[in-house]
């Protein structure tokens, strides 16, 4: 398989030899599922927006409310286990934050996914699977932009519970706070 500028992806990597690989490329994003090297396609202005959103209210969200916890934007990577690794498209995980240097975060609480065409198959079913691998990870969110809505997978006491938002907001504890559909969708169309 051949990623951007026809760079071939290497195949059988464990995560630390795909974040060693990664970090040298010049472009693209990538993600490591059962040690095969995955391109992420370009994205539509739309899931652009709607990442860029969420990530701005989780920041906003957190801020004053005393929460030792930091927002990060897409471009960081959640390691599964060894052969495995995604890069949600926004997170949040409790402080203090990585070195500057760092390729991941290794305790995130929530992670969030954009949905598009070509990912909403792995989105549901690999990395729901995977994400609650990660013994920290209480909350993973599944943004719809197309249907305004958000699939809200929560680490239950015995299994993962799930529920759709299409209104309102949603109360995510941990880590205590509020994310209203509104700012992550923009304003309702008419």
């Amino acid at each position: 398989m051949l990623g951007p500028m026809n760079v071939a992806l290497p195949k059988s990597l464990n995560v630390d030899q795909f974040l060693a690989w990664a970090a040298r490329q010049g472009e693209g994003k990538y993600e490591l599922v059962d040690g095969v090297v995955i391109m992420q396609q370009t994205q539509q202005w739309g899931h652009a927006k709607v990442k860029a959103r969420v990530f701005k209210a989780l920041e906003r969200a957190l801020e004053g409310r005393g929460l030792q916890f930091f927002a990060a934007p897409d471009g960081m990577t959640v390691r599964i286990n060894n052969r495995m690794a995604f890069e949600p498209d926004a997170l949040v995980a409790p402080l203090p934050e990585p070195a500057d240097d760092s390729l991941e975060i290794p305790n995130p609480v929530i992670v969030v996914e954009v949905l598009s065409p070509s990912t909403a198959r792995i989105d549901a079913t690999t990395k729901l699977r995977g994400y609650f691998e990660v013994e920290s990870v209480q909350h993973y969110l599944i943004l719809d932009p197309e249907d305004r809505t958000v699939t809200h997978h929560k680490r239950g006491a015995t299994a993962i519970e799930t529920r759709v938002v299409s209104e309102g907001s949603l109360s995510l504890n941990p880590p205590g706070l509020e994310l209203r559909l509104a700012d992550i969708f923009g304003a309702a169309r008419a």
